[in-house]
């Protein structure tokens, strides 16, 4: 029997050739990557950053509303045609100065309400001023189109009556009487209740 050659090359190759080895498969928790600390900080302050500012909004953006008593702030300001409007020429009457936007679902409820309510106290001369808040012109005369207005809209464009007044959002009214002092206030959207409740505080008062 002819002994094998180790010297040729298919069996040198045989035996230089290394066993194929499985690889390793290694199961463990996934490496987790730390985050810095002024990362983890700034993201645990960051709800009572924007807290803080909300707060510093309500507190600072509307001025402390003027007391039931009290002089009603003047005002003179222009209508969506550009007229001149001013509280001061309203004086001997009795007055509701409502503050409202054409995007306000409550002002367009309301709105019904205060057309109402000057048809039904013409003969006692009420007067209704709206003083559009944070809108556009042209939206504003668009509503007061749609929902056929029959009192001035003036536009707050600087905002300082806004202010004045305490108002933060539409909708809001103040009952001015015959004085011009005011007489009642009301925030938020108002109900037929709301609206016979405040008129009584400025109708018939001479």
């Amino acid at each position: 029997m002819a002994a094998l050659r180790t010297d040729h090359p298919n069996v040198r190759g045989a035996e230089a050739a290394p066993a194929a080895t499985t690889p390793t498969v290694r199961f463990g928790r996934p490496a987790i990557r730390r985050l810095p600390f002024a990362y983890l900080v700034t993201a645990a302050m960051l709800p009572l950053i924007l807290l803080g500012l909300l707060i510093g909004r309500l507190t600072l953006g509307a001025a402390p509303g003027p007391l039931i008593g009290s002089a009603a702030p003047d005002f003179a300001l222009a209508d969506l045609d550009g007229n001149p409007v001013r509280l001061a020429d309203l004086r001997g009457r009795p007055v509701i100065v409502n503050f409202w936007a054409s995007y306000c679902a409550s002002c367009v409820e309301e709105f019904p309400l205060l057309k109402s309510a000057v048809a039904d106290h013409r003969t006692d001369g009420l007067a209704v001023v709206g003083i559009v808040f944070q809108d556009r012109s042209e939206a504003a005369r668009n509503f007061m189109d749609r929902m056929q207005a029959t009192w001035p809209a003036a536009m707050d464009v600087t905002g300082e009556v806004a202010q004045a007044y305490g108002v933060f959002a539409p909708p809001e009214s103040f009952f001015i009487d015959r004085d011009g002092r005011i007489a009642g206030r009301q925030i938020g959207e108002l109900s037929r209740a709301d609206l016979a409740r405040q008129l009584a505080t400025i109708i018939g008062k001479e």
